[in-house]
């Protein structure tokens, strides 16, 4: 295809801009909608890594319930996608607790036990957080510093004293620093001794903001709801941080032993929680932004459309061009010239504008998109495929014309 059908594409869509503007603004959302969930799920994961390396990679979670499965060397084999999420259902107890709680090389560790319900402070009610209920180690294995007042000891387990988060702080007790002040859960009044900075990260799974829990000894608060607050996890840290994995394995085939053989826990390490958390992120991109690019299609349809009434206002000029010697070839390059300048054009102002898009989300959201260049390069190419697919049934349409016949109609 020579240079000369390029220029001449691109005088023929500057002299039709409006028309050639909508025609490509079908690609320029596309490309926009799929560079951008994408660089949005890239910056999430890269968060959600620096999150969970935050912590410790020693860190040892036990959750309830089963959402892996593993092969024969135990590793993560299939990943069920609702399990990355939230605190699933209570298949723990009691018992799991003093099994990882005495494992050999145990460091510290903590139950976590859940309360969902409202709270109440100087008659206001608090409904969008939760209640947990741990030990003193909690801090520690986190790695999370408490900015105001301290964290409860371990001879006030039995107290009921309660550490809050952030957002707890400043909804409901609409300030910074609510020390001394009390906060009822289920009729039971719980002193405030102190208040958690920031979390930035997730250490006990994503979709859960512990910025919005109340925190009290474990003991107490089965004292006070018993069965509505089951173990929903167990995290542990070992003495060792190179016996993480032993230690791993010894609690998981423990507590499968106490629960009859049933496998109905998983026990997770650090790198696992990435993987498994990396893995469900990878799928739902990738799906978000397969619909996205539907938009592509959707764009290179316009394409189609543009050039075939192109091919058909131009009848005339088609017939003139092929009744001095144009070939079916140039006739057809011409047209399939204008069709991947107008795809190019959209790729271009598609990939300028998604940068634009992504910088608006960085300063404006906690969230930091990361525009990879695979994705930039992936999203130029598809532009020129969607012009070079879509443009050619026109072009092809407009070569085959019998210029005699072009010529009669185009008066």
């Amino acid at each position: 295809m020579r240079s000369g059908n390029f220029k001449v594409a691109y005088k023929t869509i500057r002299e039709s801009r409006w028309q050639s503007s909508l025609t490509m603004f079908g690609i320029v959302v596309g490309i926009v909608s799929v560079v951008t969930i994408v660089s949005l799920g890239q910056g999430i994961k890269r968060q959600i890594i620096g999150e969970i390396k935050s912590v410790g990679s020693d860190l040892i979670t036990v959750r309830a319930g089963k959402g892996i499965k593993r092969d024969a060397n135990g590793n993560i084999q299939k990943i069920n996608p609702d399990f990355v999420y939230g605190f699933g259902s209570g298949t723990l107890n009691d018992r799991d607790v003093a099994i990882v709680e005495g494992s050999a090389g145990v460091k510290d560790a903590t139950p976590i036990r859940l309360l969902n319900g409202s709270a109440i402070a100087n008659g206001r009610e608090y409904v969008d957080g939760f209640v947990l209920g741990t030990n003193p180690s909690l801090p520690n294995l986190v790695q999370q510093k408490v900015e105001y007042g301290s964290y409860f000891t371990t001879g006030e387990t039995s107290r009921q004293v309660a550490v809050i988060g952030k957002t707890v702080a400043e909804q409901l007790f609409q300030e910074n620093v609510p020390l001394g002040q009390v906060v009822t859960i289920r009729g039971e009044d719980y002193i405030v001794r102190g208040v958690f900075e920031k979390f930035t990260g997730n250490p006990l799974g994503q979709g859960i903001d512990l910025n919005q829990a109340i925190f009290v000894p474990a003991p107490t608060l089965k004292e006070v709801a018993g069965t509505a607050a089951p173990v929903v996890r167990v995290l542990a840290r070992p003495q060792n941080p190179n016996d993480a994995a032993r230690l791993a394995s010894q609690i998981s085939a423990a507590i499968q032993e106490s629960h009859g053989g049933q496998d109905d826990t998983t026990v997770l390490l650090q790198s696992e929680n990435l993987q498994v958390t990396s893995s469900v992120l990878d799928k739902l991109t990738g799906f978000i932004a397969a619909i996205a690019a539907i938009s592509l299609v959707v764009g290179g349809i316009g394409i189609m459309n543009i050039m075939l009434v192109s091919v058909s206002e131009r009848t005339r000029e088609i017939g003139v061009r092929k009744a001095v010697g144009a070939t079916n070839r140039q006739i057809r390059n011409q047209f399939m010239a204008e069709a991947i300048v107008l795809s190019v054009l959209g790729g271009v102002i598609g990939i300028a504008a998604s940068f634009v898009v992504n910088f608006v989300i960085k300063v404006t959201t906690d969230v930091a998109p990361v525009i990879t260049w695979p994705i930039v390069l992936i999203a130029a190419f598809v532009s020129v495929s969607v012009g070079i697919i879509f443009g050619t049934i026109p072009a092809i349409k407009g070569a085959r014309k019998d210029p005699i016949e072009a010529l009669r109609i185009g008066n």
